[in-house]
C-alpha cells in the first residue's frame, strides 16, 4: 500500500454512466413514491424545475473543471472562497455521500423485502455494504466498466417500462378504459391535487433525487481527455435525467392513479403488480436492486476521491492518501464502509421511517454543496479579466441570471425544510455537522496552514 497517484482510466462513456448511476437511483426508483404522495401529479413540474437547477449547477462545475481539470469542487471552493470554504465543502460532500449511501442501502433492503418479507432489513444492508466495498477496491477502469453495465441495465429497464406503459395506455392490456389512463393525471383532485403546499413540500425529495450528479467534477483527475469528456457528460446527463424522471413518472401515474402508489415498494414494481403482471414485477425488482447497487457504487467512489484529494492538501488525515498498487485509495473505501455501518444500526432501530429522515439529511448536504459550487463559480467568474472570460472553453449559460436563480431556489428549499418534522431534524443534524467542521478547521487545519512558509 503506497501513495501511488490516481490513474487515468475513465473514458467519456464511463464518466457519463457514473454520473447517471449516482443520480438515477433510489431517488427515482424508491424516493419518487414519497414525492408523488406529497405533491400528486404536480411532482412532474417539480422534477422539471429540479432538472433545470441541477443543469445550472453542473454547468457551473463544468466551467471550472474544464478550466482546471486537476481539481475538485472542494479545490475550486478553496481557490475562490478561501481554504476554510474548501475544507467545509469537501467534508460536507463526504457527509452527503454517506447519507445518500445509507438511503440507497435502506432502499436495497426494502426491495429485497419484496421477496423475503420476514428477513430483517439490517441483514441486507450489512451484506450490500461489504459487496460494494470490495468492488470499489478494484482498479478504476474495472470500476468504471462495472458501473457502466449496472447503469445500462437500469436505463434499459426505464425505457422498457416507459414503452410498456405507453402500450398499456394506447391498447389497454388489462385496463378497462384506455382513456382513463391519461385522465389519472388530473382526475383525482386535479394536477395540484395536494395543493400548493404539497407541491412545495416535495422539493426536498426532488433535490435528493438529483443529488450525486456533481460526481462529474471528481472524475476529471481520472478521465482520459477531460477537456472533451467533461462537457459531453454534463451536456447529456441532465437531459437524460429529466426525461427519465418526468416521462417515467408520468407513465406510472397515468397507468395507476397517484393515490394508489405507496412507499412499501418501488413505483416501478407497483405498476406491474397493479396490472397483474407478476413476472414483470419480479423482473423490475431485479432492476431496482441493480439501480441501488449502481448508485451506492458511484457514491462510495465519489466520497473516496474527495477524501483522497483533501488529504493531498492537508485537509484530511494523511492516511487517506494511501492507495493500492492499482492507484485506488483503499483507506477511503474502508472509512466509507465503516460510516455506512450506521445504516445497519438505523435500519435496526427505526426500520419504518428511516428513509425520509436519511434522505432529508442528505438533501441538506446536497443543497450546501451545490450552493458552494455555484458560489465558487460566481466568485471565480467575476474575478476573471475580460480576455480570460472570452477564452473559457465551456462557459455557463444565462450568466449571471441562471446562477442567481439556482442559488435562490436552493436557499428556498433550505427554508422549506424547517416546516416538516422529519426535514427539520435534517436541518438540526446538518447545521450541527457544519458547526463541527468549523471547529475542526479552526483547531487542526488552520494552525497547520498558517505554519507553512
Amino acid at each position: 500500500m503506497t501513495d501511488t497517484p490516481l490513474r487515468r482510466g475513465l473514458t467519456a462513456r464511463h464518466i457519463r454512466f457514473i454520473a447517471l448511476g449516482s443520480a438515477i437511483g433510489t431517488g427515482l426508483f424508491y424516493g419518487s413514491a414519497a414525492a408523488i404522495q406529497a405533491a400528486g401529479p404536480a411532482v412532474l413540474l417539480a422534477y422539471l424545475i429540479g432538472g433545470v437547477v441541477i443543469y445550472l449547477v453542473l454547468r457551473a462545475l463544468g466551467e471550472m473543471a474544464v478550466r482546471r481539470p486537476q481539481g475538485s469542487f472542494g479545490d475550486y471552493a478553496s481557490s475562490a472562497l478561501g481554504p476554510r470554504a474548501g475544507f467545509i465543502t469537501g467534508w460536507m460532500y463526504v457527509f452527503e455521500m454517506v447519507f445518500v449511501c445509507i438511503a440507497d442501502v435502506t432502499a436495497f433492503a426494502v426491495y429485497m423485502g419484496t421477496w423475503f418479507p420476514h428477513v430483517p432489513k439490517w441483514i441486507w444492508v450489512l451484506a450490500v455494504i461489504f459487496f460494494i466495498a470490495a468492488l470499489n477496491l478494484m482498479r478504476v477502469r474495472v470500476f468504471g466498466e462495472v458501473e457502466f453495465w449496472l447503469t445500462l441495465v437500469k436505463i434499459a429497464a426505464i425505457v422498457a417500462m416507459i414503452a410498456g406503459g405507453v402500450a398499456v395506455l394506447i391498447f389497454g392490456f388489462g385496463m378497462h378504459d384506455t382513456e382513463q389512463g391519461v385522465s389519472n393525471l388530473y382526475a383525482h383532485g386535479g394536477f395540484f391535487a395536494t395543493g400548493f403546499g404539497g407541491f412545495l413540500s416535495c422539493f426536498v425529495l426532488v433535490v435528493f433525487a438529483f443529488g450525486g450528479s456533481e460526481i462529474i467534477g471528481l472524475t476529471a483527475a481520472e478521465a482520459e481527455d477531460p477537456e472533451r469528456t467533461i462537457p459531453k457528460a454534463i451536456n447529456t446527463v441532465p437531459v437524460r435525467i429529466g426525461l427519465f424522471y418526468v416521462l417515467a413518472l408520468a407513465v406510472i401515474m397515468a397507468v395507476i392513479p397517484w393515490t394508489q402508489i405507496s412507499s412499501e415498494s418501488s413505483p416501478f414494481v407497483q405498476i406491474f403488480q397493479a396490472l397483474g403482471v407478476a413476472p414483470a414485477a419480479h423482473v423490475l425488482n431485479v432492476v431496482v436492486i441493480t439501480a441501488a447497487l449502481s448508485a451506492i457504487n458511484s457514491d462510495i467512489f465519489g466520497a473516496g476521491r474527495m477524501m483522497f484529494g483533501m488529504a493531498q492538501q492537508g485537509q484530511a488525515p494523511a492516511i487517506m492518501r494511501r492507495t493500492t498498487a492499482n492507484g485506488v485509495p483503499w483507506m477511503t473505501v474502508v472509512i466509507m464502509t465503516g460510516a455506512l455501518l450506521v445504516g445497519v444500526l438505523l435500519n435496526y432501530l427505526i426500520p419504518e421511517n428511516v428513509f425520509v429522515v436519511i434522505a432529508s439529511i442528505a438533501t441538506f448536504a446536497t443543497v450546501f454543496v451545490w450552493l458552494m459550487i455555484l458560489a465558487s463559480q460566481y466568485r471565480q467568474r467575476v474575478s476573471l479579466p475580460a480576455e480570460e472570460v472570452a477564452q473559457l472553453r465551456f462557459p455557463v449559460p444565462l450568466w449571471p441570471y441562471g446562477q442567481l436563480f439556482a442559488i435562490g431556489f436552493l436557499l428556498f428549499v433550505t427554508v422549506l425544510m424547517a416546516f416538516e418534522h422529519d426535514t427539520l431534524v435534517a436541518l438540526v443534524v446538518g447545521f450541527a455537522w457544519l458547526a463541527a467542521l468549523l471547529v475542526a478547521y479552526r483547531l487542526w487545519v488552520a494552525p497547520r496552514t498558517s505554519a507553512k512558509p
